[in-house]
Parts: C-alpha cells; structure tokens; sequence
C-alpha cells in the first residue's frame, strides 16, 4: 500500500481533514485499498476545529515517518510546531512527495520547502504569503501547483482537485475519473484553472449550464462551434460565453480544449491506440495537434506522456 501521513497543523478546518479521507479512501486496486492514510500531528488527542467539531487524532508526527507521501493541512497562516516543520524537512530529505492543502502552504513555506518553488494557497491569503515568504513564487490564480516533489493547494474544492492529480499520478485518469464520480465532484480539472470566480452563487434554477457541458462531453469527437453550445443551451453566443465564464472561469473554447485534453491524457494512459485515432477521439483533430496541445499543458510529448503514465484498464 501506499503510505499518505496528514501532517495537521492548528489552527485546522475539519473539512480539510476529511478532504483526503473521502479521496483517497475511495481508491481500490483489484479490491483492494490502495492507500493507507494516517493523521498525525504534534500534539496527538483532541485537536480544535475552526468552524467545525474538533477532532481526534491519535497519532504522533512519528507516524510520518516511512510515509511516500506527506501532506500539511491547516494553520490558518499561523506559525506551526517546530516538531511539524522538521517532520516534513525529514520526510522531503527522504525523498516523500510533498503537499499541502490551503493554509498547509505556510507550513511548506516556513520548512523552508518553497523557497524558490512556484506554489499557492487560498486567494485570500496569497498576499500575505507572498509578503512573509519572498522566496516563493506564489501564484494566487490557480487551484493547485505541481512542481515535480512538492505540491500545493489553493483552498476548499481545490483541496479535492489536487488529491484527484495525486491519483491520477499514481493510478491513472480512469481511476481518478471514477473516485471524482463517486464523490460526486468534478473529474481532474487543471491545475491552472483559476481558483477564484466571480458569481458569488450558484446560478438560478433552470439557467445553469451544466446540461450543455455534459452534453459536449458526450461529443468531444465532434465538431462543435459556439453556436452549437448556445443553440443547445437555449440561448445567444454573447450570453453563452459570459455565462461560461461565470460558470467555470473560462471561456467556452477555454473550456472544451482543457476537456479535449484530458480525453487524450486519459486514452494515452489506458489505451495503445495510435495517436492519430487519440487526437480523433478527443476532437483534436491530428497527431500534430494532439502533440501541440499536450506539450503546451504538461510540458510532454504524447508518447512521453504515455510512456511515463501508461496503465492499461484492468
């Protein structure tokens, strides 16, 4: 099994806690867990919640100790325990894959395991992370940030975003896909999508667009223009696009070049199709294209991508 130690840091949310859980736990491989998941934290008993019941954790920082990975959560931006900072400078030296959700950021920052690492946190607080830690390149706009060992967070949904990249590492897209299902959240977004949208609340009933979205999900191999999306929407081109943005933060092209994407991404880890059938099936047109694109999100050629992260379906 894979071993993931929660490093907990006060001040903590509950919900942060429970975010791995309901990720991670949903992950089996031929029945069985993949991961083994314990909360630690520097003082073990019960520990305090903001904005939520306080919660009981048994487990010193020693049970980090061996774990592949390491994850901070909470601390609000408040200094965290010295025994936590080396907890995590150990487990970085031993070479554990590193995160933090939300707040966890500061803790990363103040082990010293961003300096000079692109990282992020809740956009609330990515000022007042950039000011005490001028050594981190904070990108206050995006959910999460992958910089190879070390990863962060921004805060609440992303928090789920960035442990659905954690799977979709270890296991592969169809696995993360299928966990997203049955949490009933979202499947693997990029990380540089922005965090922060401006409509306040959901959109009314009967004007949300996420009818349309499934249904261009479901013809990612076709062709599909913005009058397409609006006709099916029930409205004009000008109100689809300002509705998307307010939806999802991008614009609707934005929106079905990152799915088409993630198509290809998920076909090149669970399939040995050719990559011309790949770029067909995901509405990228040819090869050439499907290359062009990938590169452009992760910075890998197609077979690069598939010969790091190929796992056939079982």
């Amino acid at each position: 099994m894979h071993r993931i130690a929660l490093v907990v840091v006060t001040p903590v949310m509950s919900f942060d806690v429970s975010i791995p859980y309901m990720v991670f736990g949903g992950v089996e491989v031929d029945g069985a867990p993949l991961y083994d998941l314990r909360a630690c934290t520097a003082e073990p008993g019960i520990v305090p919640t903001a904005g939520g019941p306080d919660l009981f954790i048994p487990h010193g920082l020693g049970a980090a100790r061996g774990a592949e990975t390491v994850i901070a959560v909470g601390s609000g931006g408040e200094p965290a325990h010295p025994d936590a900072l080396e907890t995590l400078r150990e487990a970085a030296a031993a070479g554990a894959r590193i995160a933090s959700l939300c707040t966890g950021a500061f803790v990363l920052a103040q082990a010293g395991l961003l300096d000079g690492r692109p990282a992020t946190t809740h956009w609330a607080l990515a000022a007042t992370l950039a000011a005490r830690h001028p050594a981190v390149e904070v990108r206050p706009d995006v959910l999460y940030v992958d910089d190879g060992q070390v990863l962060t967070s921004a805060g609440a949904a992303a928090a789920i975003d960035l442990c659905l990249h954690l799977v979709r590492l270890d296991c592969g897209a169809a696995t993360a896909n299928a966990v997203a299902r049955a949490a009933v959240v979202s499947p693997v977004r990029p990380g540089g999508q922005a965090q922060y949208i401006e409509t306040p609340m959901p959109p009314e009933r009967g004007t949300s667009l996420t009818e349309t979205r499934a249904w261009a999900l479901a013809r990612l191999d076709r062709p599909l223009a913005l009058k397409d999306l609006a006709a099916h929407a029930g409205t004009s081109v000008r109100t689809l696009t300002r509705r998307f943005r307010e939806e999802t933060g991008l614009s609707p092209l934005q929106w079905l070049l990152h799915r088409r994407v993630d198509r290809a991404r998920e076909l090149l880890e669970s399939t040995e199709l050719a990559m011309d059938e790949i770029a067909w099936r995901s509405g990228l047109g040819g090869a050439d294209s499907l290359r062009k694109h990938l590169v452009g999100r992760v910075g890998l050629t197609p077979r690069a991508y598939r010969a790091s992260f190929h796992r056939p379906e079982r």
